[in-house]
């Protein structure tokens, strides 16, 4: 599903993954040349489909925590998809084109890594899981692995169980949030000319 040198896996059943995750992600900013630049978060995904909506649950944490000051795209009110990805990634090369992209995903994965979280520097394909052919994306990314490696991946998205998506969504929103706190504290977009 994608690209990386290296890829953590985070146990979102720990009381402490959002902080180990939000560390992580922000010495990877920081080592990349990223010390004091808000990323732009690039959340993709659909709320039509319970598995896919990973993406636009931590897009609208994270909207809702940063108030429009951090570039937030792919919200359960304005998802980012298949259909207009390319069309946000244009957007966001035109007005953040020196800010490092987070790209967050749901994904499969192992059995034995069904809850787990991704991390890493590189980008992510979307769609991988369900054959689709779309552009990869993301300097860094952060996946959630909602289910399975399975046959019927299309089947398997719109089956899985909510409960199973919010909590992977929430360590992240709040892993994230951790990074961009400790790297860019008070920034804000509006002090940006767009």
């Amino acid at each position: 599903m994608f690209s990386s040198d290296t890829i953590c896996y985070f146990n979102a059943g720990s009381s402490d993954t959002a902080e180990l995750l939000g560390n992580y992600l922000s010495k990877i900013l920081i080592k990349n040349g990223f010390s004091d630049i808000a990323p732009v978060l690039l959340c993709i995904g659909s709320d039509r489909v319970t598995g896919d909506s990973l993406g636009p649950m931590v897009g609208s944490a994270l909207e809702e925590r940063y108030k429009k000051s951090i570039p937030v795209f792919g919200t359960l009110k304005m998802p980012v998809h298949a259909l207009n990805l390319e069309e946000t990634i244009d957007a966001i090369h035109l007005h953040f084109p020196d800010h490092p992209l987070i790209a967050v995903d749901a994904s499969f994965g192992t059995k034995e890594h069904l809850g787990c979280i991704t991390a890493g520097k590189g980008s992510l394909t979307p769609g991988a899981g369900v054959d689709k052919n779309l552009i990869a994306v993301g300097d860094f990314f952060v996946t959630g692995i909602v289910a399975s490696f399975s046959p019927f991946s299309h089947l398997v998205l719109q089956s899985t169980r909510l409960s199973a998506v919010m909590p992977l969504a929430s360590q992240i929103s709040r892993g994230i949030a951790h990074a961009i706190d400790e790297i860019a504290p008070g920034y804000n977009l509006s002090s940006q000319i767009l």
